[in-house]
């Protein structure tokens, strides 16, 4: 294998995407984001064929041209995905790569006063654009959804609110049981915020920009905190509410309780109809999570077993959190073969 990168079968278009609704977003992040579309080979030679779509998601401080970043002797996903395609091991779909960054480093794919309007975002402009301008099977029974980590929770998601746009979910990693993978980050938290910044977010923040981020203990807790809590429990007009005492990391009840309300785990009853309409839920984690997400990926797997969706592909794997690129195009097999004609 070549240690650089290699001439793709299929076609990718990059294109920039002018959203409505991220427009003037408390954050004033940009609301023209890069939207990458994947062409499988042979598509520009059957121009009557129609084909499923798979949309493509990041997890916590993903942006797009992340995902031509490589690890040492490894393939990245886009080039994962085109040898998939490529050598037949799956029916051929379109993919779409979304961008939902945002300054605190991802939106969770909801609709927040906090971070902006990503949800709407993505179903209701990126979808129907895709669907006006490429041969896609413009119907929820041929369109999924995949992603890790904060990206799979997205996936897990988006399908529960907006069965009507996606049939079929695929989580890596994904952020459930936020007891096991977040509560323990507050005493954390708590910590650092008071031996460092005078037990204040606000000095974190202003000192985190000023200098190379990632490049002090604490700073992933901190901004992963942070950004949950403009996700998950921002006010009407923006202000983000913590689920926890700075000065302790005594959790806050009713904060708390609205996080909970977001947690994949405790969807799952009361979007049971959704989501046994789906084609296709696939769910896998490394045995090794160091945030423990393989516990949640169990805890989703029982909910759905409760509401009788027992036709699920569930894997826990030897691995800890990162560098499981080799697992995405599995589940686009997965997807693909599910939500073809």
């Amino acid at each position: 294998m070549l240690p650089w990168s290699v001439e793709m079968r299929g076609r990718f278009d990059e294109v920039t995407f002018q959203s409505e609704v991220l427009k003037g977003n408390l954050l004033g992040d940009p609301w023209e984001r890069p939207l990458w579309v994947y062409l499988p080979p042979g598509y520009e030679d059957e121009p009557d064929r129609r084909y499923p779509s798979i949309y493509v998601i990041q997890g916590m401080t993903g942006q797009l041209d992340m995902w031509r970043n490589r690890s040492a002797f490894r393939r990245n996903f886009p080039e994962l995905a085109d040898e998939l395609f490529a050598s037949g091991g799956a029916p051929p779909c379109i993919l779409v790569w979304v961008d939902c960054w945002t300054s605190y480093g991802g939106s969770q794919f909801l609709d927040s006063p906090g971070t902006g309007q990503y949800h709407t975002y993505l179903c209701d402009e990126v979808v129907p654009w895709i669907d006006s301008r490429y041969r896609t099977l413009a119907d929820r029974g041929h369109r999924g959804i995949t992603g890790k980590s904060s990206g799979g929770y997205g996936a897990m998601v988006t399908p529960m609110l907006r069965p009507d746009v996606f049939g079929g979910l695929a989580t890596h990693s994904g952020d459930a049981l936020f007891e096991v993978c977040y509560q323990p980050e507050f005493r954390e938290c708590a910590r650092v915020l008071r031996d460092d910044y005078e037990g204040s977010f606000q000095r974190f923040w202003e000192d985190f920009r000023s200098r190379p981020p990632m490049s002090k203990k604490g700073d992933g807790e901190l901004v992963n905190e942070y950004a949950m809590a403009a996700c998950y429990s921002a006010d009407p007009d923006g202000t983000i509410q913590l689920p926890f005492d700075i000065s302790t990391g005594k959790v806050i009840p009713g904060v708390w309780e609205r996080w909970l309300a977001w947690d994949p785990v405790r969807m799952v009853a009361g979007h049971a109809d959704a989501l046994r309409s789906m084609r296709a839920i696939y769910v896998d984690c490394g045995k090794r999570d160091e945030y423990f997400l393989d516990l949640g990926a169990e805890a989703f797997r029982r909910e759905l077993e409760k509401i009788g969706v027992t036709d699920v592909f569930f894997e826990l794997f030897d691995a800890g959190h990162g560098s499981i690129e080799y697992r995405y195009p599995l589940a686009v097999k997965y997807l693909a073969e599910r939500l073809s004609p």
